[in-house]
């Protein structure tokens, strides 16, 4: 089939023509999920922001399954939601981040609302997507990858992010990448937080044990090389392919399911607000 022929980043240019769920992995989401939520708030006012908060319901080390149900919620929405979708987890989630903004006495100042934080966020978001999607399919061709990266600026702009403020094209975005994950610094307070999280200290003890090292083996494998340094992470050659064959026939495996159940549990997340919604039940 002929592509249309048109600049996907021209701002008057119809959206590209791609079905977004072709490039959901619902397996991805379960290997990538710890390590890139170190990748977010290894941005110090992020990290900070989440250990600090007094909003105990968002808190994963308390409820862990509330948490996972409200963060793929949000993927959920941003991703494949409408515009009506989008605004009422927009105002869901403002309600709870009005509540997240460091006191007098804090350490490092942060506040939720911060649009250029939340492009952090997005942005480690897109870079983990489209790193797990590679690894399990092989790179996109030119023009999904260009449509996918501009269809991905809405796990930014569902909230305060502009649009204005997302990296122009992919090369763009890696500049943008590559100048702000080097300025990323863990520090002993986010660090203790890290390892609790990795070694799944939010579980009972018996699934600790069964799956906490493999669980530390997917996050070492998947975090970018100056963070492993910033936790004092190894990683061997040999891990990583070992990590590389994994991820690959997971891949092949998806690759053969029809798109939605791929996209599982996204669309089931999706399907859940809705009615939480029609019902007026608490979104987050």
């Amino acid at each position: 089939m002929t592509r249309p022929l048109h600049d996907p980043f021209d701002i008057g240019a119809p959206e590209p023509e791609i079905d977004i769920r072709q490039y959901l992995d619902g397996a991805a989401g379960f290997f990538g999920a710890a390590a890139n939520v170190i990748m977010q708030l290894s941005n110090r006012p992020v990290g900070y922001g989440v250990v600090e908060s007094p909003v105990e319901s968002g808190n994963v080390m308390i409820h862990p399954i509330k948490r996972l149900r409200t963060t793929l919620t949000y993927l959920a929405v941003a991703l494949l939601g409408t515009e009506e979708d989008r605004a009422a987890y927009r105002e869901a989630v403002d309600s709870v981040h009005k509540y997240v903004r460091s006191r007098a006495g804090s350490t490092v100042k942060y506040n939720a609302f911060d649009p250029k934080l939340q492009l952090w966020v997005a942005a480690c978001l897109y870079w983990g997507a489209r790193d797990l999607y590679e690894r399990m399919h092989g790179p996109m061709d030119e023009y999904d990858a260009d449509a996918f990266y501009r269809h991905a600026a809405r796990m930014g702009t569902t909230l305060q992010v502009r649009p204005d403020m997302w990296p122009t094209d992919r090369v763009a975005f890696d500049r943008y990448w590559e100048e702000n994950l080097a300025r990323t610094r863990i520090d002993p307070k986010i660090k203790a937080y890290f390892e609790d999280l990795i070694d799944l200290r939010m579980l009972p003890r018996p699934l600790q044990l069964t799956f906490g090292p493999l669980h530390r083996f997917f996050v070492t494998g998947l975090l970018p090389q100056h963070l492993r340094d910033e936790m004092g992470m190894t990683w061997t050659p040999r891990q990583d392919r070992l990590l590389a064959r994994m991820l690959r026939v997971v891949g092949a495996a998806e690759s053969v399911v029809p798109a939605p159940v791929r996209a599982f549990p996204l669309n089931v997340y999706l399907m859940d607000m809705r009615l939480r919604r029609r019902l007026g039940l608490r979104l987050v």
